[in-house]
């Protein structure tokens, strides 16, 4: 097996080269791509399983195996096709998680983590006069927002669900990698709040979701829409269809003084806050991302 350089010279044979010189032409390949340097050692270092970089460099002097020498070709090859790099790698940080992501889910943003944080707030205050919060994460794709607030609250019990399927796959293999928090998550399938049990009603803590809300036509990046789900990305004419049907279905499901958390886009905020006070939230608020723009509304049931 080789690693070439795209074109044709610096090829390496495995069994005869050190993951440090695998290293050296992985980082001139993508560079050739007009891709980040530092892409290249963190696929070598998932290939091999090896800390490889100039901050890590236990492994950079071991012989490559023919199977690493291939996997690492196969992946550079596919990041210079354009596939995101979450995707190649098969896995993503999110706060205090490593999510496997595939092209089954979106992949974990920055933003997402705002939001998680936003909606723990919300749970820190109910659960100082309640032993245990309960908790629905609305369409939640590889588990992101739910597994995070189990994995970071104790006492929260919570509910994840989605109507695809396929999502619900990745979703179950994070929570087979959580640990003693996954026996405080639900996994079930369904459309928003038809998913969940009907005794949870008037009886959640926090529901949280980060719905599609792009609107369909609307441009995006060629990483984003040729690689990313679209059903989790588009909502349909206006953008705003499922955050509208959220925020009215939920003051059914909140108890007493229970909060809604959704992520939508900054241009998305003005309305869908007046949607929220139209239907009876009180404490309406719209948060900031950590850029600062308006990324995520949190209403409140009286």
């Amino acid at each position: 097996m080789r690693v070439g350089t795209g074109d044709g010279s610096a090829q390496t044979d495995a069994g005869t080269v050190t993951w440090g010189e695998v290293l050296a032409v992985a980082t001139h390949r993508l560079a050739g791509g007009g891709l980040a340097v530092q892409e290249a050692r963190w696929i070598v270092e998932e290939a091999s399983g090896l800390g490889v970089g100039a901050d890590r460099p236990g492994g950079a002097e071991e012989l490559v195996t023919v199977g690493g020498m291939s996997r690492v070709d196969a992946m550079v090859e596919r990041r210079l096709a354009g596939e995101p790099l979450q995707y190649v790698l098969g896995s993503w940080s999110f706060r205090t998680l490593d999510l496997m992501v595939d092209r089954r889910v979106l992949i974990p943003r920055p933003e997402t983590e705002a939001v998680v944080g936003h909606a723990l707030d919300e749970f820190d205050r109910l659960a100082d006069r309640s032993p245990e919060v309960r908790v629905a994460d609305l369409g939640t794709g590889s588990g992101a927002i739910g597994l995070s607030i189990a994995a970071e609250r104790v006492s929260a019990k919570v509910w994840c669900s989605d109507v695809s399927t396929d999502a619900l796959a990745v979703t179950r293999a994070n929570l087979a990698g959580l640990g003693r928090p996954a026996m405080r998550v639900t996994v079930v399938e369904g459309s928003w709040f038809e998913a969940l049990p009907a005794e949870l009603a008037g009886g959640l803590g926090v529901v949280v979701s980060n719905p599609p809300y792009v609107a369909t036509g609307q441009d995006l990046p060629p990483e984003v829409a040729d690689w990313e789900p679209g059903s989790a990305l588009t909502a349909g004419p206006l953008g705003t269809e499922y955050l509208e049907q959220i925020i009215s279905e939920a003051p059914e499901w909140l108890l007493g003084g229970g909060s809604l958390v959704l992520e939508l886009s900054p241009e998305q905020a003005v309305p869908m806050a007046e949607h929220a006070s139209s239907v009876g939230f009180a404490g309406v608020e719209v948060r900031p991302d950590l850029t600062g723009r308006p990324r995520a509304l949190v209403a409140r049931r009286p």
